[in-house]
């Protein structure tokens, strides 16, 4: 088909006609076509994305993109990037000159990248990241590799060389590697795309750190956060519709201890999608939320499908379909979709599959994501009374070698074999409980100029290295330097502060260090002693007040005035203490 075919719809047409995309193809790139009256609109879509990366290399794409847009300059017309986890987009709004030349533009700048700003746009990533506050779900889910990279620091950046950056270019973004869409009036005149030949890359590899599902994990944000990966279908959608009304209800119409509840499903382009559901708390209300939240799930697992409910986020959905702009909406999706090797779907099928969903399609949905549901529970909180298995924090083996037990003698000990590391500690029953990173799964290891490492596995564990806080000798350290795979190391600036030794990790790692509770000292748990009996000597005389302690004859104003003060002392003795209790362990 000629791009230059492509022309306003007649009077007449049907919506179906005028809200179609056309599979056409610009210098043998696939091409997806909307007509759409207004400023013209174009995208220009690479499979490659986040996902397709290494730990010790993450952020080489997004710095891609950034180089690739250094020409466009301040231009009046609107257009940005995005570097999602995998796929990379180019995309613009303006006039039809002005979509020529950017498109011109992307191609000219991703042949010959300007390497005279590779390090001020390293820094402009950097900047960029300082402001980011990634998910933890996918590296729980995924580990330290392929769809759980979303969740890490762009590491890879700083050590990047210019031959580094075009190899990368040179491999991923290419004509076979790409599609464009284009919504308008008409296809812009003289658009051509000079994009090096290229084969079309698969999807990135789906990796799994989680041994069994449904998993929970504990984090010290507040409220609850759940994703689940299911079929990617139009039941799926809607049920992540429903299952946001019912939340919504529960939490927030009917017992007040949520403000927001949201949920979405996005496709992952391979079949499946990943269905995720949020619901904030404040702190006193969280052990109300996770329960009201488990609730919801439960009972939408039983087949409770308000019927009701699908029909009024299935009218919603239609009504998206049908709008006017619908197809240019779909158009980055399509995009997606082709170079997944999944064809665009008409509306006439996307309605069908639409209409067709029953009560029990929904409760199929809501099965299949109960059995692979990961849930963030707020930090101090479980999730195991409701059938959720504890993610793994700890490794099921330490590695055999030379022992450092901890200068501060606080039980941990690093030890360092031939064929990886381990931090351990001693458990309650005795027994050791280690961190293990294997050498041949380490995907990154994190060197600063002080003489610290971090090796991170693939599984998302960690364990720190640190030769003051072990009394590791020099010889290790190199033994331990030679023994990590060269495309793992990232070398980083010095540190601003102390490092601690830690014990067994309650997370998998990502920034720049675990969040880990430290061991209490003696004096901290003196100070809880004391706290605690204070605290419990000032909330009996505040009970005691507010029940037995009102004067008919005196004034109501003083009385409670007398009460609140009492409580309000009790809760400034008993804070330092919940403190103290979060952010330590016992020994």
């Amino acid at each position: 088909m000629n791009p230059q075919d492509h022309q306003a719809p007649q009077d007449g047409q049907s919506a179906a006609t005028t809200n179609a995309i056309h599979l056409t193809e610009v210098d043998g790139i696939p091409t997806l076509f909307a007509y759409a009256p207004g400023p013209l609109r174009a995208g220009l879509v690479f499979r490659v994305g986040i996902a397709d990366e290494t730990l010790a290399r993450a952020g080489v794409t997004h710095l891609v993109e950034h180089l690739a847009l250094y020409r466009q300059g301040l231009a009046d017309y609107h257009f940005n990037g995005a570097t999602k986890a995998a796929f990379t987009h180019f995309h613009v709004e303006g006039a039809e000159h002005e979509i020529v030349d950017y498109l011109h533009g992307v191609c000219a700048s991703l042949a010959d990248l300007p390497m005279e700003r590779l390090e001020t746009e390293k820094e402009i990533l950097r900047t960029e990241e300082s402001r980011r506050e990634p998910g933890q779900l996918p590296l729980w889910r995924y580990g330290a590799q392929g769809y759980g990279l979303v969740s890490y620091p762009e590491w890879g950046v700083r050590g990047l060389r210019p031959e580094d950056v075009r190899h990368w270019t040179e491999t991923w973004f290419t004509g076979g590697n790409a599609v464009l869409w284009i919504a308008g009036e008409r296809f812009p005149a003289g658009l051509a795309l000079k994009l090096p030949p290229g084969t079309r890359r698969p999807l990135p590899a789906v990796t799994s750190a989680l041994p069994t599902t449904p998993a929970h994990f504990s984090d010290g944000q507040g409220g609850v956060l759940l994703d689940a990966v299911v079929t990617d279908t139009a039941a799926a959608r809607l049920y992540a519709g429903v299952l946001e009304r019912e939340l919504s209800r529960a939490l927030r119409q009917e017992d007040g201890n949520s403000y927001t509840a949201a949920t979405d499903c996005a496709s992952r382009r391979d079949g499946h999608a990943l269905l995720t559901a949020f619901a904030d708390s404040l702190p006193a209300k969280q052990d109300a939320v996770l329960g009201g939240f488990v609730d919801v799930l439960a009972a939408l697992q039983a087949g409770r499908v308000a019927p009701a409910d699908l029909e009024a986020v299935r009218t919603r959905a239609d009504a998206g379909l049908t709008a006017a702009d619908a197809a240019v909406r779909r158009l980055p999706g399509a995009a997606e979709d082709l170079l997944a090797g999944r064809p665009p779907r008409g509306l006439d099928e996307l309605r069908h599959e639409l209409w067709s969903v029953t009560p029990g399609h929904l409760h199929a949905v809501a099965l299949e994501a109960a059995g692979t549901a990961l849930l963030q529970v707020p930090s101090g909180h479980s999730a195991s009374w409701a059938g959720y298995a504890a993610a793994p924090t700890r490794s099921t083996y330490a590695v055999t070698g030379r022992r450092f037990d901890a200068v501060a003698k606080d039980g941990s000990a690093l030890v360092v074999g031939d064929d990886g590391v381990s931090v351990t500690v001693r458990g309650r029953d005795g027994s050791d409980l280690a961190v293990t990173v294997p050498y041949r799964s380490c995907a990154a290891v994190l060197s600063w100029p002080d003489g610290g490492r971090r090796l991170i596995g693939t599984d998302g564990l960690a364990v720190a290295v640190e030769p003051g806080l072990y009394g590791v000798d020099a010889h290790t350290m190199a033994m331990l330097d030679a023994a990590v795979p060269p495309h793992a190391r990232v070398q980083l600036p010095p540190r601003q502060s102390t490092p601690r030794a830690e014990a067994p990790a309650s997370a998998p790692a990502a920034g720049s260090g675990g969040a880990a509770p430290v061991r209490r000292t003696g004096g901290q748990t003196a100070a809880l002693v004391v706290l605690f009996l204070l605290g419990g000597v000032f909330a009996f005389v505040a009970l005691a007040t507010t029940v037995f302690g009102h004067d008919p004859d005196s004034g109501t104003g003083e009385w409670l005035g007398l009460s609140g003060f009492l409580w309000a002392v009790t809760g400034l003795i008993v804070w330092p203490a919940v403190r103290i209790l979060r952010r330590t362990r016992r020994m």
